[in-house]
């Protein structure tokens, strides 16, 4: 797979955000552009998370350019962690300046998959999404919103089975009363070590289809 990467900064209501594109190196177009959040800036997570960037080559392979971006207060990112408030607008700011028009998707890991999530409820009236990620959904300690139903056809959900950090069940009690599939990897942590593959096999295959 061949791709390019920029990085690059934006405006955002905090102050500026740090962010990089990933995009393939093709005659052809991309198909739209897909913004990933990552996990808890509290506990690590930023845009160079192996997960994100996972996620960012599964989109990149199957055509998409992928913006990653840091949430405020990390890195280049100015600001202070807002516990999903803030970390919404961010989100917003991003698609607003770099995915403004043309196909777009939405995708986050862990607390990422949560502000994904509001971010989908904010949009979707206005602008639905063409694809819809969702990967070690933070279902226990935020209030993750429900998908519309008519997303959920887009929409990929992926948990681990042996996830210590957001237990399976907590997931499925948010997907069940939405009827909202989750894909299960057998024996998957929370961080998918040594299944990174398999979880961009997965997410490939979801943007293909």
């Amino acid at each position: 797979m061949n791709l390019q990467t920029r990085r690059f900064q934006l405006a955002g209501a905090a102050g500026m955000i740090e962010a990089m594109r990933d995009q393939p190196i093709a005659d052809h177009p991309s198909k739209g552009t897909a913004v990933i959040a990552h996990p808890h800036p509290l506990f690590g997570g930023t845009m160079e998370n192996k997960v994100v960037q996972t996620i960012a080559r599964a989109f990149v392979q199957a055509g998409w350019s992928a913006v990653r971006f840091n949430f405020r207060g990390v890195g280049g990112t100015e600001g202070e962690h807002d516990e999903g408030r803030g970390e919404l607008e961010d989100m917003l700011a991003v698609v607003a300046a770099d995915a403004a028009s043309g196909p777009i998707a939405l995708a986050g890991f862990s607390f990422g998959a949560f502000v994904a999530t509001r971010a989908v409820a904010a949009l979707w009236p206005l602008r639905p999404m063409e694809k819809i990620v969702l990967v070690g959904t933070s279902a226990a300690r935020f209030g993750v919103a429900n998908l519309p139903p008519d997303a959920h056809e887009a929409s990929l959900v992926v948990h681990g089975e042996q996830d210590d950090t957001v237990a399976l069940g907590v997931v499925m009690d948010w997907a069940r009363p939405q009827s909202l599939p989750v894909t299960v990897v057998p024996g998957g942590g929370h961080f998918f070590h040594g299944q990174l593959p398999l979880l961009k096999s997965l997410v490939v295959r979801h943007l293909r289809s």
